[in-house]
């Protein structure tokens, strides 16, 4: 459904601006089909334990910072790396084992279901209480600005408010409060010892500190990389565990310490020891778990249960050493090793990557020997799609909020090509897409690596699973992807047979990959794995409107009313040197920030390093080196994230044409017009922020023609050259200019184009824009999805808009749509559909996802959330429970475009 610009002007003053369909809105008509085409749901285990989970509140433990925080006093004067393993051993060794009645997969991050933890190593401010004198030196610096401005889901598993004797934390988490000053004493305990107060001592050193300072602030930049979330947007490798075992790799540590006595790089020796640490810890958080399920056994009188905690305990005493025997052992195992990463750190977007393929031989064994069925493998995979689903991520509102969604970005990926340029689909994913639509939860998420030589059959199984309105998968072209990373990668070494092993990391990050030799059942078997830290890393999510306003306002954040840029004081005469001012502004700001956080970065390296996703990376094993000092295959990781780059090629194209071109108004009078906000309130001031749902003010006809000019200019999503060729140029400045800038390794950064969700918090503090936007509404989502309700010649004219530039010079690109599931219904509905996605990604695009939804459900299930507790949409690379996305997300999505026709 299209929304007319011209509509806004049109209503009368003081009442709510709708859609021109208002039926989309307000009680949800009696016609609106909740049901969808095809209806499937989990086994009778599964929902059980999908609806406890419905039951069940994000919780907040103090368990494992108690225990890894005082063994890390104990160990003082150890080696950095050594102390840090003995400390995560520590915490490993203290967790209280829990497990769950109907689980066939065990263990989770903490003892709780929906279980995470704080990390005050990374940083301690956060957690101290708000009246704590640390806690207001923390106050004055501009990291926590996005915490203000970010709304959270009020519904679902989120605890948003304080209620008896549990506190709310970072507007998702409960904490019993007894708890919470112990969580005050360890907090304190790292208080100039965290990686943030490091960092931030050392980064005070970096000219342009003051300009990182005020851009933080401003929530130019959401967040600082460094401490917030180090690791994650990678892919997982199981390859060591799954061909050694624990126990085997042990070993391995053991001999390399042998062999590198006395040799000039003594760190390895260090290494290799911390990575034996860390694992008997591991084996001993196996084991504790195995001794609780004898335990439950005891308890039970059901024969059934009784026998399944017995067969689990069984199971985990033969992985705490030994590699698996079958499906259920490695499935098992893989799990133990990804928590056990999520354990070590703050991570989002932890990918276990294209596990169909890495699990697959151990499958086939047992589907061909009759262990396994198609409905027992399936039951398994719906049972590893809940534990996905259970992981939460520990960090501020802002990040949680402003940045997640509540999110982890768990990214499975399905197709693509193998070592030998064959596709690499299989029966196995074609169950886990099966799986995903029985037991249709947020995590984890899927994409489709699209490739021309992949069957029809499996493609139009991706297509049936999109249809259900789970956002999954995502589409995403393994060519342009191949293409990124012989570009950006051939320096270390990348050949094209390697390039086929990518896969995505996080929502929507490219990330480089290796085939790894497993032997198993007489036969080598090369699976895919992660060969490359976070491949998001660097500057986190410049809001490009917000930059934009700096220069109109001579460098000056309105809504704080302080100089955040340097003074231009330049009368912006001409189109061409407004544009040079913003580059010179943007430009600016990747220079300070890629200072700062490569500091952090290294203090992370220092202070915290990676052990276990260290080990599990190759090539860190073989050189004994962890992933900070880059003993990883590819290191060619960072880069500089964007948000709002769809409204800021409409607003130039709104000044090239309004202002330069056509003479209609000058900058001045339009900063009068941003300042009234074109006669109309602000989304804060009403509570609504998208711009389909806005108030007018009594002075809403004095800027009525100025902002029906500016909503009159050509919108990028029309195959319109004037505004596309704008958008183009950008792109190619924008990824041609990163390369200016380098990482701590000493590596050229690249160009990444995803929003999450920060187009909803740095949208809340932006003035009105150029191209007729409201102060405080959301930006476009994604990179080159058009604003709601601007693109209005359909979805192939979208597509044209969308591929005005080369999408393999970024590391990505994101193109949400909206679709009314009446158009794709149907054999015939699903053929058109993997049509139209196909034509997209054969002009080059990198990725295309969709949500087939009604837009007047999704109104419902705003003024209703507790009818809706297990709708899903998607966001921006990632899916989750419409009831745990905060209003901003929610009334973006609302406002998309939806295409009622393809």
């Amino acid at each position: 459904m299209l929304i007319d610009p011209n509509f806004i002007i049109m209503s009368k003053s003081n009442e709510t601006l709708q859609c021109p369909t208002t039926n989309y809105y307000g009680s949800l008509p009696k016609n609106v089909d909740k049901k969808r085409e095809v209806n499937k749901k989990p086994t009778n285990r599964v929902e059980k334990i999908r609806n406890r989970y419905f039951e069940t509140k994000s919780s907040a433990s103090i368990e494992f910072p108690y225990w890894y925080t005082r063994k890390w006093e104990e160990k003082e004067g150890e080696v950095s790396i050594v102390r840090r393993a003995e400390a995560l051993r520590s915490g490993f060794e203290h967790l209280t084992p829990s497990i769950f009645p109907g689980e066939l997969l065990v263990m989770g991050k903490a003892n709780y279901l929906r279980g995470s933890y704080p990390m005050p190593w990374l940083s301690e401010a956060f957690f101290l209480a708000k009246e704590d004198e640390m806690y207001k030196e923390a106050l004055e610096a501009g990291k926590v600005s996005a915490d203000e401005v970010t709304t959270m889901g009020q519904g679902g598993g989120n605890v948003t408010k304080s209620i008896g004797n549990v506190m709310s934390i970072a507007g998702k988490f409960g904490m019993r409060k007894e708890e919470m000053p112990m969580l005050l004493k360890i907090a304190k305990k790292w208080y100039n010892k965290s990686v943030d107060d490091i960092g931030h001592k050392y980064e005070q050193m970096v000219p342009g500190y003051n300009t990182k300072e005020e851009i933080m602030r401003a929530v130019i930049c959401m967040f600082d990389s460094g401490y917030t979330l180090p690791q994650g947007r990678e892919v997982m490798n199981y390859y060591y565990p799954l061909q050694y075992g624990i126990k085997g790799i042990i070993d391995i540590c053991i001999t390399k310490i042998d062999s590198s006595a006395g040799y000039p790089d003594m760190d390895r020796i260090y290494f290799y020891k911390s990575v034996e640490t860390v694992l008997y810890g591991i084996q001993k958080w196996i084991i504790n778990h195995a001794n609780e399920a004898r335990f439950m056994a005891d308890l039970e009188d059901d024969k059934k249960q009784t026998d399944e905690y017995i067969e689990i305990a069984n199971r985990l005493d033969w992985i705490s050493n030994n590699p698996p025997r079958d499906f259920r052992d490695a499935l098992q195992l893989i799990w133990i090793f990804h928590i056990s990463v999520l354990n070590e750190d703050a991570i989002s977007g932890l990918s276990p990557g294209r596990l169909g393929q890495v699990l697959y031989p151990f499958w086939k064994k047992d589907m061909d020997e009759g262990k396994l069925t198609r409905e027992s493998s399936i039951e398994l995979l719906e049972c590893m799609r809940m534990k996905f689903t259970e992981i939460d991520c520990f960090a501020s509102m802002g990040v949680v909020g402003g940045v997640l969604s509540g999110n982890t970005f768990n990214n499975l990926c399905i197709g693509g090509l193998n070592k030998d340029d064959e596709s690499a689909a299989n029966d196995l994913e074609m169950h886990i897409l099966e799986s995903s639509m029985t037991c249709d939860t947020p995590q984890p998420t899927l994409s489709l690596l699209y490739d021309e030589k992949l069957p029809e059959e499996f493609l139009l199984k991706g297509i049936e699973t999109t249809k259900i309105g789970t956002g999954y998968p995502a589409w995403v072209n393994n060519r342009v992807a191949i293409e990124f990373l012989l570009e950006n990668f051939r320096k270390e070494g990348m050949q094209l047979e390697e390039a086929r092993a990518w896969s995505i990391g996080g929502c929507l990050e490219t990330s480089a990959g290796s085939w790894m030799p497993l032997e198993f059942n007489g036969e080598t078997h090369y699976i895919p794995g992660g060969s490359a830290p976070a491949t998001s890393v660097g500057v986190h999510f410049i809001s490009l409107p917000k930059v934009l306003e700096a220069v109109l306002y001579n460098g000056i954040d309105k809504r704080t009313g302080r100089m955040v840029y340097p003074p231009h004081n330049k009368k912006l005469t001409s189109y061409d040197e407004l544009w040079q001012v913003f580059k010179d502004y943007f430009s600016l700001t990747v220079e300070v920030l890629t200072l700062t956080n490569n500091i952090q970065h290294d203090i992370w390296g220092k202070v915290s390093p990676s052990i276990v996703n260290s080990m599990l990376k190759p090539d860190c094993l073989d050189v004994g080196k962890d992933i900070s000092n880059k003993g990883c295959r590819y290191n060619r990781t960072f880069n500089v994230e964007i948000c709002g780059g769809v409204n800021l090629a409409n607003s130039l194209a709104s000044l090239k044409k309004n202002v330069y071109l056509e003479n209609n108004f000058s900058i001045d009078k339009l900063k009068e017009a941003i300042d009234a906000n074109f006669g109309y309130l602000t989304a804060q001031e009403i509570g609504s922020y998208s711009l389909i749902e806005q108030k007018k003010k009594d002075t809403y006809e004095d800027w009525l023609k100025i902002h029906t000019q500016c909503l009159d200019a050509p919108k990028y999503g029309n195959d319109d050259s004037f505004v596309d060729n704008i958008f183009r140029d950008w792109q190619h400045w924008f990824s041609s200019m990163c390369e200016n800038y380098k990482s701590l390794y000493d590596e050229p950064m690249y160009s990444c184009q995803i929003s999450v969700s920060t187009h909803a918090p740095m949208g809340a503090v932006t003035l009105a824009t150029p191209d007729g936007r409201l102060s405080g509404t959301t930006f476009s989502d994604g990179s080159v999805s058009a604003y709601p309700g601007t693109d209005r010649n359909g979805p192939y004219a979208l597509f044209n808009s969308a591929t005005c530039y080369n999408h393999a010079l970024s590391q990505n690109s994101q193109l949400n749509m909206k679709i009314h599931p009446s158009v794709v219904s149907g054999r015939e509905g699903s053929k058109k559909f993997l049509e139209m996605i196909k034509a997209y990604l054969r002009k080059g695009a990198f990725h295309a996802q969709f949500n087939i939804v009604d837009s007047r459900m999704l109104k419902d299930a705003q003024n209703n959330p507790e009818k809706y507790r297990g709708l899903m949409v998607r966001v921006a690379g990632f899916t989750q429970y419409w009831v745990e996305l905060g209003k901003q997300i929610q009334d973006e999505v609302i406002a998309r475009t939806e295409y009622e026709e393809i």
